[in-house]
């Protein structure tokens, strides 16, 4: 058969790049990034969800441990909630700040989803550090 096409003819079957010699990879290297906005606005979506609920999260045990109050120097159990409340707060944003900083999440988010994280930790730790 040559190569010609049009109606009825087969389309010439197309070449697969050839693999380097002694390779056993099946897939090809994609290091190229994509620059397509509906990849980015999907990849934002992805991102972003979790980030928001966990921003939220930190902000909810950041709030708890700013509103605990002990009735006195014997309120050990206050003393442990606000412990508790900052702990979780820390970690919350801990993990909220290293998914932000991850390269494929630099590229799609702005700088800006680097501060709430950051925010309610400092105010968590600061406030950990001043429980009598």
């Amino acid at each position: 058969m040559g190569r010609e096409q049009g109606p009825g003819l087969r389309e010439p079957a197309r070449r697969q790049p050839r693999q380097r010699k002694g390779s056993t990879a099946l897939m090809h290297d994609r290091t190229e990034q994509s620059a397509k906005p509906e990849e980015q606005g999907c990849l934002r979506w992805v991102l972003g969800v979790p980030l928001a609920i966990l921003n939220l999260i930190a902000a909810w045990f950041c709030w708890t441990a700013l509103t605990i109050r002990p009735s006195g120097p014997w309120d050990d159990a206050a003393r442990a909630g606000i412990v508790l409340s900052c702990v979780l707060t820390l970690a919350a944003a801990v993990v909220a700040l290293l998914i932000t900083l991850i390269p494929s999440a630099r590229r799609a988010l702005s700088r800006w989803w680097l501060a709430p994280p950051l925010i309610l930790a400092v105010v968590a730790a600061v406030r950990w550090a001043t429980t009598n």
